[in-house]
C-alpha cells in the first residue's frame, strides 16, 4: 500500500525511491510485524485470559503438560494480524502472489479458529471433527492449486525443480495440482503436529521463512537466477515481503511463547503458518528444498504415521508417544532441551537447503 505513496513522492523528492527496493521493503516488513506483535501481544494475552480462552491438554499426554492447562491460546491471531498488516503496508498489492499467500493464510487460519473455538467451548482437546477439518483444508488447498495452475505464465511455474541439478526440471502438467495440494495441506498439518511444546513450532517456522526469502528473491531476480542456475519467475520476489512479515511476527510471538509460555498459538496459527510456508514453497518452485529445510516438521508427521501404522498392523508402538517431541520427553529429556535441539536441527537443515542454491 505504502509503495504507491512513495512512488508518488519519489517524483518530487528523489530519496523516496529507496522504498521501491524489495530488500528495504522486506526489512521494513519484518520490523513492522515485530513491533505490532510486541505492542499488541500483552493486550491480547490479557484479553484471552479474561475471556477464559485457555489451553486444553490431552489426558494421555505427558504428565508435565497438565500444568499448561488454562494458558491462553489462540495467540496465532497475533501472528496473522501482524503478517497481514505488514504485508498490506509494504507489499505491492498489484502482485497476485501477495493475494494468494494472504488468502491461503487467512483460509487455513479460519479453519484453525473453528478448531480452537470448539476445543474451548467443549472444554476438551477434541476440536473440529477430523473429516470436516480435512474437507475444508482440501477445499482451500485445491482451490489455490487450481488458481496457481490456471494463472501460470510459463512452463517453469508448473515444473518440479530438483535440487543439486542445474538443468533438471520435470514438467508436471495437470500433476501440478495434486502436488501443490499435498504440499500446502501436508505442511499445514505438519506444523500443527509440531506445535506441542513452548516455542517448538514457531522458531523453525521463522528459520524456514527466512531461508525462503533468499529463494524468493533469487527466483524473482533475472540476474541472480541466471547466475545461480535456477528458473527466473517474474514477480515471485514480492513474496519476500510476506515472508518478512512471518519472520517478524514469529519472533514477536516467540517473545511471549518461549518456555514457559505465556500464550499458545493454537490451530489458528499453526495451520495457517504451515499452509503459508507450503504455498510459498510452491510459488518459488522449491517443494523438495522446503521438505529438507522443514525436516523437523516432516519428521514429526512421519512419526505419527509410523506410530499409527505400526500399532494397527502389529499392535506395537515404535515410539513412546507421537508426535516425535513427546517421545523424547518420555525418554527423560526436559522440555527446553527438546525444543532447543529441534531448533538446532532446523538450523542445520536450513543451511543444507540454502546450499542447494549454489551447489548445482
Amino acid at each position: 500500500m505504502l509503495i504507491w505513496l512513495f512512488d508518488y513522492l519519489a517524483d518530487y523528492y528523489g530519496p523516496f525511491q529507496v522504498f521501491r527496493y524489495l530488500t528495504l521493503r522486506t526489512i521494513l516488513g519484518v520490523l513492522t510485524a515485530l513491533m505490532i506483535s510486541l505492542l499488541v501481544g500483552p493486550m491480547l494475552i490479557r484479553k484471552l485470559g479474561s475471556l477464559q480462552i485457555g489451553q486444553t491438554v490431552r489426558d494421555d499426554g505427558p504428565q508435565s503438560h497438565l500444568t499448561k492447562a488454562g494458558t491462553p491460546t489462540m495467540g496465532g491471531l497475533l501472528i496473522l494480524v501482524s503478517v497481514a498488516a505488514s504485508t498490506l503496508l509494504w507489499g505491492d498489492l498489484t502482485s497476485r502472489h501477495i493475494w494468494i499467500t494472504l488468502g491461503v493464510t487467512a483460509a487455513f487460519g479460519a479453519i484453525g479458529w473453528a478448531d480452537d473455538y470448539l476445543k474451548i467451548s467443549r472444554r476438551n482437546s477434541r476440536g473440529l471433527v477430523a473429516r470436516k477439518k480435512y474437507f475444508w483444508q482440501s477445499v482451500a488447498g485445491l482451490t489455490v492449486a487450481v488458481l496457481l495452475y490456471l494463472t501460470a505464465d510459463q512452463p517453469m511455474e508448473t515444473a518440479l525443480i530438483v535440487p543439486f541439478f542445474k538443468a533438471v526440471a520435470l514438467p508436471l502438467g495437470i500433476g501440478f495440482i495434486p502436488l501443490t495440494y499435498l504440499v500446502i495441506v501436508g505442511f499445514s498439518n505438519a506444523v500443527n503436529l509440531t506445535d506441542g511444546l513452548d516455542g517448538l513450532a514457531i522458531m523453525p517456522t521463522v528459520l524456514v521463512a527466512g531461508a525462503l526469502i533468499a529463494f524468493a528473491y533469487a527466483t524473482g531476480n533475472v540476474n541472480i537466477s541466471n547466475y545461480l542456475g535456477i528458473p527466473y519467475l517474474p514477480g515471485t520476489g514480492e513474496v519476500c515481503v510476506f515472508l518478512g512479515g512471518i519472520v517478524g511476527a514469529g519472533l514477536g510471538f516467540l517473545w511471549f511463547n518461549t518456555y514457559p509460555a505465556q500464550v499458545f498459538m493454537g490451530d489458528i496459527g499453526a495451520l495457517a503458518l504451515g499452509a503459508a510456508l507450503g504455498v510459498v514453497g510452491v510459488i518459488v518452485r522449491q517443494e523438495i528444498v522446503l521438505m529438507i529445510m522443514g525436516g523437523v516438521f516432516v519428521a514429526e508427521t512421519a512419526s505419527v504415521i509410523l506410530q499409527v501404522a505400526s500399532f494397527k498392523l502389529t499392535g506395537k508402538r515404535i515410539f513412546h508417544m507421537a508426535p516425535l517431541h513427546h517421545h523424547f520427553e518420555l525418554k527423560g529429556w526436559p522440555e527446553p532441551r527438546v525444543i532447543v535441539r529441534f531448533w538446532i536441527v532446523t538450523v542445520i537443515l536450513v543451511l543444507v537447503g540454502l546450499a542447494t542454491l549454489k551447489i548445482r
